[in-house]
């Protein structure tokens, strides 16, 4: 049975009449494939999950789980159920709120940002502090900046439309903005997140028309200071490094550790996989497999065939994203539509992060996989931001038919 919403849309000016008899349009009053897409992702993630984790109470580290073998599954069904939860909620607030409250929700992410980094109130997590203890899950503040931003930049780029083209009134300001929120993300440490939002921030003001020329410098000045932030960390130096030469003795027992294992999971999979349960490399060989490298047990236990399906299911809802952008935009709703790209570009960019890392395209980073790896706040702000684009397709349709939103 097809899943309604509990509301239809007002007006049906575009509605056909038959004899006299009003015939309803055939455009569905939400996008269906969106959702399901999403629900596909998320509920094959947590079947990837189980898999990957079940046999982490046998070691060492989480030894406290006892023989819990379902710990993991359990907790990603109730992030999963929590999330859905959480976007059927989101989904029934105007666009129009969110650019009103855009800056505020900005600033007040930026506190948590802080709030991250005090002794005491920070959680820290094998030397790094990204969390709130929230007691029943921890909240990671850096997955909020991701919608914080979009919705942010978005909002800046309509407001700041006619200095696009300058520096200091069109750019200089989101610089630093952006340079605030990247100096806390680096304290804490989280480059991986800091990378999301420097693309999603430079992704918008990209289609929101700033100069091309000052969009080129920036990128490249970007460059040097990722360069010179990788140069002046001897940690992230060396992974730099072993990501060159990932095969040699030292780096393969070491610093690519993970990238080795990660690889020759992939290389178990060849084309059809090992089969569902039967990955080797997630007992204890391959660190983190039911988080960041979570594809890597998707490509040796479905092979190549699983992994292409996940890229299509993403790529579609990449292109989903811009779609629905470009309807806003057409539709004379911009700043809707920047934003329904900026979820279209932090969905693409931390997939690609992601596989790149799994596949050894890119460095080693610390980065989940959207939808699919274990994780409260990473689903639960996946589907919020999913939920904000649902509601612009929404409102989207709603004026195509002649109505109000």
């Amino acid at each position: 049975m097809a899943f309604q919403l509990p509301f239809k849309f007002s007006g049906s000016a575009s509605d056909a009449t038959v004899d006299g008899r009003s015939k309803p349009s055939k455009m569905m009053d939400y996008d269906q494939p969106l959702v399901w897409v999403t629900v596909l992702l998320m509920l094959l993630g947590m079947v990837m999950v189980y898999s990957a984790s079940i046999a982490l109470p046998d070691s060492p580290k989480f030894r406290y789980l006892e023989d819990r073998n379902e710990y993991f599954l359990y907790r990603q069904a109730m992030y999963i159920i929590v999330s859905m939860a959480a976007a059927a909620v989101v989904f029934r607030i105007p666009i129009a709120v969110w650019q009103k409250y855009a800056p505020m929700m900005f600033i007040g992410t930026l506190v948590l940002l802080v709030l991250v980094l005090i002794p005491g109130v920070g959680v820290s997590v094998n030397g790094a502090r990204r969390w709130l203890s929230l007691k029943v899950m921890n909240l990671q503040p850096s997955e909020i900046m991701k919608i914080a931003v979009v919705l942010y930049a978005a909002d800046f780029t309509v407001r700041k439309q006619e200095y696009m083209h300058k520096l200091t009134k069109g750019f200089f300001p989101m610089m630093v903005a952006i340079g605030l929120v990247g100096a806390l993300l680096l304290l804490e440490p989280d480059l991986g997140a800091f990378g999301v939002i420097v693309c999603i921030a430079m992704g918008i003001l990209f289609l929101g028309g700033i100069n091309i020329v000052w969009f080129g410098g920036i990128g490249a000045l970007l460059v040097v200071i990722f360069s010179a932030i990788i140069a002046l960390s001897p940690f992230r130096r060396a992974r730099m490094f072993a990501y060159l030469d990932p095969w040699e003795e030292g780096n393969a027992l070491d610093k690519a550790y993970q990238l080795t294992h990660s690889l020759i999971a992939f290389g178990r999979g060849e084309f059809f996989g090992v089969g569902l349960g039967a990955s080797v490399e997630k007992l204890h060989y391959l660190p983190e497999a039911h988080t960041d490298f979570i594809m890597a047990v998707i490509g040796e236990e479905l092979g190549l065939v699983g992994v292409l399906v996940v890229v299509a299911m993403f790529y579609w809802l990449v292109k989903r994203a811009f779609d629905i952008g470009r309807q806003a935009i057409a539709l004379d709703q911009t700043f809707a539509g920047l934003a329904a790209k900026g979820i279209g570009i932090w969905i693409g960019v931390q997939t690609f992060i992601n596989m790149g890392v799994n596949l050894g395209l890119l460095p080693t980073k610390g980065l989940t996989l959207p939808l699919m790896s274990f994780g409260g706040s990473g689903v639960m702000f996946n589907c919020i931001g999913l939920a904000i684009l649902l509601r612009i397709d929404y409102e989207n349709r709603v004026r195509m038919r002649g109505g109000r939103t």
